[in-house]
Formats: structure tokens, C-alpha cells, sequence
């Protein structure tokens, strides 16, 4: 949870006493904390409640199977984004219709799983939840066929309104296997409605193959079973794949049409009221049709029976009519519209921006219309517009959606391309999202550092490095804290570290992590003491390959160069004495001169034990100094009596 520099405001619950019950609200990482405090009348605070509620923004995001939906779709909408926008819009149809069945496919097995769990649970409130999320998601492809694939002048717009409804309405599929797995599929309860139902949907190959099953039982009635067999099998569907013409498929549509009336007058099927009824729904006989309300369920299931049955030509304007009428006609004059019903009122009226409000007020995810207005927006369908603070529809929507995404511990990542492409806003808002990513594991810190270096966030990759720079300091993992803060490049800290390394080494004697000071290369140089440590290992090194010259030169240079720290001094010095002590000459007479001075620089104003007096830490260290002393004084005589010799 963030902190918060003020008091987090509470709001009274009306209906108490002087000893009043509020809530508080604390603004968490994209959610809300709520919890309830007491106040009593004086206005000073008594015991509080133990009970913390988190209020979540955007629920679905937490949904297992629509997250899949979010994977998924995060895809298609990077593929639209990369569509040209230098081809001409012409050309660019094709592409639109085919991002349009991505998204309604990705949607469809989205359902399919969401009808599934929605059967097999025993959860109520959960069953409904799942209902309504198939409901909503589903209108997504009948907005994607009205705005974007249909064709106003096609007659193909009743097949795309009979594919919604079929995926609206999957539970027939489930019932007609229930029947046909039963012993007697043709007496079983459900038998008719299964029939019934296939034939409201225009599945007339479905219909007739159950309807077998009724005339194998009545063979005397075999006649009347094979006629309404011939109207199924015989009624006109018209395919804008086909060469065949809007007004040749009219002409044959009217003239089987007639057929279904002869039958009808001719009472053909009066003896059998479930194929009467059949006959009438083919005629579009609508007091018939409102007989099967349940069957139905809503007014837009009744609508494209309706205009399947009378009107298969409909054209995309002229829908709205048909809508408001068949709404009327279906619902109670008693019921209130649900917001559903506004919705694809709208969308039947092509009034994309209602749509898009009703939609933002009625879900409760971003997901749909973020998604939906992007779309719409490439097809250049959604008149631009700029809202009060300077942002147009598309890009506040998809910065809503992808606020959200921040809030989940996986989608986050997909939230990035998001804001990607949301040209005006996305890269503060990616700014400011960045930061609130909990960095529970280097690795993630590492894909966040990524993401920031791909977009130049300089600041940002600095900021995470120093968080885990601390982080790792705080365990005591001293590597890793020293390869954060160079990565940051962070002078005051590196030093910080470099001073525990030593310190660690003063301890115990040797250095962790060889590997990271072995390999620091040019990033010693962020500090002076990082360039200390580093050097300080270089000499360890060389002396451990029996390099004493070497060796001896750099830990001069440490002292001499006012690189090594003052309070190092004598650790230096007492690295030097096993050099001092070689059979060898290793420190020429000016080198020896120069570690002496530096002694005696580190040693003035240092007391002398005495002999009444323990020897204590410092009278060691003073044993030390004598000690090197000694060694320096036998060294310089040897360096001298080396240089003065001439060789002959």
C-alpha cells in the first residue's frame, strides 16, 4: 500500500449514534482499501475495527479464464497498430475485416469456456457472473460486424445477426445432445424445444436430422414429416460468396415462401400442432414466434427470427426500425430496458459514441470498449474528438484499460505496448505506472529495467537500481548491492558499499564476490573508493601469481596517490611487510623513503605504551608500527647497498 502524507478522509454510515461507525479510504497500487473506524461524540477515536475491505477497479483482470482473453487480444491489437497509414483506406479494409474475426474468434473460445464453467458450477452468483460476461462479450462481434465487415448495401447482415445469436444462445447445442443420447430421443421432454429452437436459430440441417427421429415413430404421419422435411430443406439462404444476385435470391426467397403458405392453407399440418407451429415460424407468423418467449429469452433473439423468416434482405439501416418494434412486441410494457437493451439499440442505430458511453457505464472492465474504440478509430468510423484535458476517446480509453493491467502481477507487461501507442499521454503514464511495479524478484526488476532502457526512461532505470540496490544491502548481499548501484551509476552508494567490502575484509580476512571486483573494469571509476576496492583486489591478485614488483608499485600508488582511504593506511602497511621481508629486494630505496614518510604521517601523535600500563588494541597496533618500522629500516639499507653496487 502507498503512504499517504495526510489522513485518509472518512465518510459517515448514516443511521448511527453518538458512537459513530465511518469508513476510511486509502488509495492502494490501483485498488482502494476501505476500513471502518469509530469515532465516539467527544470526537476522539476508540478501539478500531480489525476489518481492511480492497475495493478493485477492475475486477475481470483477476479472472483466470479472461485473462487468456487479454493475452490473446494484446496480440491482435499490436498487429492493428502496425497496419500503414500511408495505404489508402481501400486497401486497408481487407485488414480491418481480418483483425474483426481475430478478435471475434479469441472472443468465441473465450465464451465457449466461460458457458462451460458457468454450467458446471454450483455457485449461483458465480453462474451469473459468467452469464453476463458471455452476454456482453458477445455483443463485441455483432459492433465488429455492424461497424466494420458489413457492407450496407449486402443482404448478408441477417447471417451475421444469426451467427451472434448462435453463439449468444450455445445452450440448444448442449440440450440436443442431452435428447439424442437418451433411449428415446423422440419422447424425451426436451425433444421439441430442442427442434423448435434449432429452427428459430435458421439451423434447418439440425432441425431435420432430430425430426427423423419423431418420424421413425409415426409412420402414418411419415407423409407429413417428409413435407415439412422438403420446406427445411428447400428454404433459401442467401450467400454473398455465390454468384447468385441480391434480387435472384428475393425471387426464389417469395416463392418458396408461397409454398409454406399453401401448406398452411391447406392445413397440411393440423393433426400435429409442434409442425403447424414449425410451418408458421416459417412464415414468420409472429403471435407464434412470441409463443416461444423462452425459448427466445431476449428481444434481440426474436428480432433476427423475425427478419429471418420476413425480412431476409434487411438492410443495415433500416434495422433500427425492426429493433425498436421488436423490443416493444417482445418485452412487458411493465419492464424497465437493461442497459444491454440501450446498448444494442444504439449499435442498431449506428450511433457508434452512444455506444461507446453506454458500454464504459454498463461494463466493468475496459477491456471491451478500449479494444472496440481502437478499432474503430483505425477504420476511421469514430470522429475524432478531444475530451477537457486534451486526449482524444481512443487513447483515454486504452489508458484506462491499461492502468488496470498495472494493477495484476502478470498482465502488467502487456499493459506496456498500450501505452506504446497512446501517443499523447502513454509515456507519462508508463512513467508513472512503472514505479509502482513491486519488485519481488530480481528477475522482475530486470524486465522492468529492460522496458525502461528500450524507451530511453533514464530516470526510471535509475530509480529501480537504487531500490534494489538497498534491498540487497539490507540482506547483507554485498555483490549484488555493489552491481545495482553501478548500474544506477550512483557515486554515494557504490562508496557506501565499497566501504562494507572493506570493512568485511578487515574481518575476516578475505574478499566475497572475486568475481564482480575482478571484472568491474571502467565502472571502478563511478567512485574513488570503488577505484580503491578495485585496485586493492588487482594488488591481492598480483601478489597471489607471485608478481611482486608489480604488487609493489600499485600499493604505493594506492597510499601515494591519496587513493586508498586514511583509516586503510595501515592495512596497506602490514600488506607490505611480507614484500619487505623477501630475500629479494622489492621496494627500491625511493619507494622504501616514500612507505616511511607515509608511516610516519599515519603514526604522528601516537602514544607509546609503557610498561605499567597492558597492551591493548592500539599498543598492538603500536607493536605494529615498530615492527614496520624495523622492516623498512633493514629494507632501505639492502635497496641502498643493491643500487650503490656497480656490476663489473
Amino acid at each position: 500500500m502507498e503512504e499517504v502524507d495526510v489522513e485518509p478522509t472518512t465518510t459517515p454510515i448514516p443511521g448511527f449514534d453518538s458512537n459513530q461507525k465511518h469508513l476510511g479510504f486509502v488509495w492502494g497500487p490501483g485498488d482502494i482499501l476501505v476500513y471502518e473506524t469509530i469515532y465516539k461524540a467527544s470526537g476522539g477515536s476508540a478501539g478500531g475495527c480489525p476489518f481492511v475491505h480492497e475495493v478493485r477497479k477492475d475486477e475481470d483482470i483477476y479472472s483466470p479464464i479472461l485473462r487468456k482473453l487479454f493475452n490473446e487480444s494484446h496480440h491482435i491489437f499490436v498487429g492493428l497498430q502496425r497496419i500503414r497509414e500511408d495505404l489508402p483506406s481501400k486497401n486497408k479494409k481487407p485488414q480491418f475485416v481480418s483483425i474483426s474475426k481475430n478478435y471475434r474468434s479469441v472472443i468465441r473460445a473465450c465464451m465457449e469456456e466461460l458457458q462451460q464453467v458457468a454450467v458446471s458450477t454450483q455457485d449461483a452468483a458465480l453462474a451469473t457472473q459468467y452469464g453476463n460476461q458471455v452476454e456482453y462479450l458477445s455483443n463485441f462481434n455483432i459492433f465488429c460486424t455492424l461497424f466494420v465487415v458489413c457492407d450496407p448495401l449486402a443482404g448478408s447482415l441477417v447471417l451475421h445477426l444469426l451467427d451472434w445469436v448462435r453463439l449468444h444462445k450455445a445452450d440448444v447445442d448442449e440440450k440436443a445432445r442431452e435428447v439424442l443420447a437418451s433411449e428415446s430421443p423422440a419422447e424425451h421432454q426436451a425433444y421439441w424445444d430442442v427442434v423448435i429452437s434449432y429452427v428459430l436459430q435458421g439451423r434447418m440441417d439440425e432441425a431435420r436430422q432430430v425430426l427423423v427421429k419423431q418420424a421413425a415413430l409415426q409412420p402414418a404421419a411419415r407423409v407429413m414429416f417428409k413435407l415439412l422435411d422438403n420446406l427445411l430443406m428447400k428454404m433459401p439462404i442467401f450467400n454473398p460468396g455465390e454468384t447468385q444476385t441480391l434480387t435472384e435470391f428475393d425471387v426464389k426467397w417469395r416463392h418458396w415462401r408461397e409454398e409454406v403458405d399453401h401448406c398452411l392453407q391447406d392445413q397440411s399440418f393440423a393433426s400435429n400442432r409442434h409442425l403447424e407451429d414449425i410451418c408458421k415460424i416459417l412464415v414468420g407468423d409472429e403471435d407464434v414466434l412470441l409463443e416461444y418467449k423462452e425459448l427466445l429469452s431476449t428481444w434481440y433473439h426474436f428480432l433476427v427470427t423475425r427478419l429471418l423468416f420476413s425480412h431476409p434482405t434487411v438492410k443495415p439501416t433500416e434495422l433500427h426500425y425492426y429493433a425498436q418494434s421488436s423490443m416493444h412486441m417482445f418485452l412487458d410494457t411493465r419492464s424497465v430496458p437493461e442497459p444491454l437493451d440501450s446498448i444494442l439499440l444504439a449499435a442498431f442505430e449506428f450511433d457508434i459514441h452512444q455506444v461507446i458511453k453506454d458500454c464504459s457505464i454498463a461494463l466493468n472492465n475496459w477491456w471491451f470498449v478500449g479494444h472496440l474504440t481502437d478499432l474503430l478509430d483505425h477504420c476511421k468510423l469514430l470522429q475524432s474528438h478531444n475530451l477537457h484535458f486534451g486526449s482524444n476517446l481512443r487513447e483515454f480509453l486504452l489508458l484506462e484499460y491499461a492502468s488496470g493491467l498495472f494493477t495484476h502481477h502478470s498482465l502488467w507487461q502487456l499493459a506496456v505496448d498500450y501505452f506504446d501507442h497512446c501517443p499523447e499521454f502513454g509515456r507519462v503514464y508508463l512513467e508513472l505506472q512503472i514505479e509502482r511495479v513491486p519488485l519481488d524478484t530480481e528477475r522482475k526488476a530486470l524486465k522492468v529495467i529492460r522496458i525502461c532502457e528500450q524507451r530511453q526512461m533514464t530516470e526510471q532505470v535509475r530509480s529501480i537500481c537504487k531500490i534494489m540496490a538497498k534491498k540487497a544491502l539490507r540482506n547483507n548481499r554485498l555483490g549484488s548491492a555493489l552491481s545495482w548501484s553501478i548500474r544506477a551509476k550512483d557515486a554515494a552508494f557504490a562508496t557506501l558499499i565499497s566501504e562494507r567490502f572493506l570493512q568485511d575484509y578487515c574481518a575476516k580476512g578475505t574478499f566475497s564476490d572475486l568475481d564482480l571486483i575482478d571484472n568491474l573494469g571502467p565502472a571502478m571509476l563511478l567512485s574513488d573508493r570503488l577505484t580503491f576496492l578495485g585496485k586493492y583486489r588487482e594488488f591481492h591478485r598480483l601478489y597471489g601469481e607471485k608478481r611482486f614488483s608489480d604488487a609493489a608499485k600499485l600499493l604505493l600508488s594506492l597510499m601515494t596517490a591519496k587513493i586508498a582511504p586514511h583509516s586503510f593506511w595501515m592495512t596497506l602497511l602490514t600488506d607490505a611487510l611480507p614484500l619487505l621481508e623477501q630475500k629479494e629486494v622489492i621496494f627500491s630505496a625511493d619507494q622504501t623513503h616514500e612507505l616511511m614518510f607515509c608511516l610516519e604521517e599515519l603514526t604522528s601523535g601516537k602514544s607509546v605504551p609503557t610498561p605499567d600500563r597492558p597492551m591493548q588494541d592500539e599498543d598492538i597496533e603500536t607493536t605494529k608500527i615498530e615492527l614496520l618500522r624495523l622492516a623498512l629500516a633493514r629494507n632501505l639499507a639492502m635497496a641502498i647497498v643493491k643500487e650503490g653496487t656497480v656490476e663489473v
